[in-house]
């Protein structure tokens, strides 16, 4: 999670480098002074169960899942951790805090269930516990190459949406280690193209943030898929008032 990254920035623990590799990288998926850059990204996704939910009927924004009719039939993992955090993080840093608030109030009002983890999200989905779930791209992967009975759509990509969260891995320098050039030659590698292809062809379906970068069809181009217009400081930014809220809404 890049918004835990920022953390060691701000502690001082990173050294900046500016590797030659990341000079394709746009610029939301790095740090201006070099301080990390991202690879390899997942999203946030919506995943259904095709044996309980109609194609036509699936939810196709996260708006969808205030809809009563999904009344206790959906889940989501802890919101207080990893990318569920970063996700709620990233409302508040798009919409303002009330209106973040008010959204994460529907979903409790509508029954919504909190469990473990992504994986476990995917799981429930995949048993019919849940008919629908927000998790990532690689944990929802893990069911589609097994042929479980799920389908994925990446919510809010139409027009006037406000897209999905889009994270991607990050990559950083730790400040006084006792090998910094070899840190700089992993740091190179690990933003390269080639590492970027493999990890599209893995199971966790990583995305490419480099143009031209080979991958599977079931990978989006980066610059085809909308992602939610917020900073990754500005995602860091709301983590404490996000969570403090929904400590006090989903898990006390």
């Amino acid at each position: 999670e890049v918004s835990r990254t920022i953390v060691l920035k701000k502690e001082g623990i990173l050294e900046p480098y500016c590797s030659p590799n990341a000079a394709e990288v746009p610029d939301i998926y790095k740090d201006p002074n070099c301080y990390w850059t991202g690879f390899g990204a997942r999203a946030r996704v919506i995943i259904y169960n095709t044996e309980l939910v109609d194609k036509g009927d699936a939810p196709t924004s996260i708006m969808d899942l205030r809809d009563p009719k999904w009344r206790g039939k959906i889940c989501m993992a802890n919101p207080l951790f990893g990318s569920t955090g970063s996700h709620v993080a990233s409302l508040f840093a798009y919409w303002g805090d009330e209106k973040a608030m008010q959204y994460l109030n529907d979903l409790k009002e509508n029954d919504i269930g909190i469990v473990e983890s992504n994986g476990m999200v995917r799981d429930l989905v995949v048993s019919g516990e849940f008919y629908i779930g927000l998790t990532d791209t690689d944990d929802a992967n893990d069911a589609l190459v097994e042929n479980k009975p799920i389908a994925m759509v990446f919510p809010d990509q139409g027009d006037g949406e406000m897209g999905t969260l889009v994270f991607p891995n990050s990559v950083m320098l730790i400040k006084n280690g006792p090998n910094p050039e070899n840190g700089k030659k992993l740091i190179d590698y690990l933003l390269s193209k080639k590492v970027e292809k493999a990890l599209s062809y893995s199971k966790a379906m990583q995305i490419p943030l480099k143009p031209g970068v080979e991958h599977p069809e079931n990978v989006p181009d980066i610059g085809k898929l909308k992602n939610i217009p917020v900073t990754q400081e500005e995602i860091y930014n709301k983590l404490k008032v996000s969570q403090r809220f929904v400590q006090e809404l989903f898990i006390r």
